[in-house]
């Protein structure tokens, strides 16, 4: 068995932040059918949902069809259980010509405690490109910086 492989810089590496960054776009309830054989749920699952909540804000952007193309520094910090409440937050990090970078984060805290505190489970940068009908990379819509 070899060693765990180590991040790109693109993940946060330093204390473990008390509050997601990025706006909310996604919470979804962690379901005894999304477990592998321990009772833990498939990272397959949360990066899936992480996928999509990440989407939106690319979605905005480009201000129609885009697609995932590439996927950087996943870490998984902590283990999501049945029943915990999965929130994902993301910030667009960058934009190219036809590309936006996307840093996800997935927040758990257990459903039954109300007051409870949350934590990070995993983090990764998502790269979605603008396509157009032809599923061609189409360049992203002039972006307004004048509010803001």
């Amino acid at each position: 068995m070899g060693l765990p492989i180590r991040p790109e810089p693109a993940v946060s590496q330093e204390t473990p932040p008390t509050r997601p960054t990025g706006q909310p776009v996604g919470r979804v309830i962690a379901m005894p059918a999304d477990t592998n054989p321990e009772g833990d749920i498939f990272g397959g699952w949360l990066l899936a949902h992480m996928d999509l909540a990440g989407a939106t804000p690319a979605f905005e952007l480009a201000q129609g069809r885009c697609v995932t193309i590439a996927l950087d520094g996943m870490v998984f910090h902590q283990p999501v259980s049945v029943g915990d409440e999965v929130s994902i937050y993301a910030k667009v990090l960058k934009t190219g010509r036809t590309s936006i970078r996307v840093h996800v984060e997935a927040w758990k805290r257990p459903r039954n405690h109300a007051h409870a505190e949350s934590m990070r489970v995993t983090e990764g940068v998502f790269t979605y490109v603008a396509i157009d009908e032809e599923r061609k990379p189409r360049a992203l819509p002039a972006v307004d910086n004048a509010n803001g």
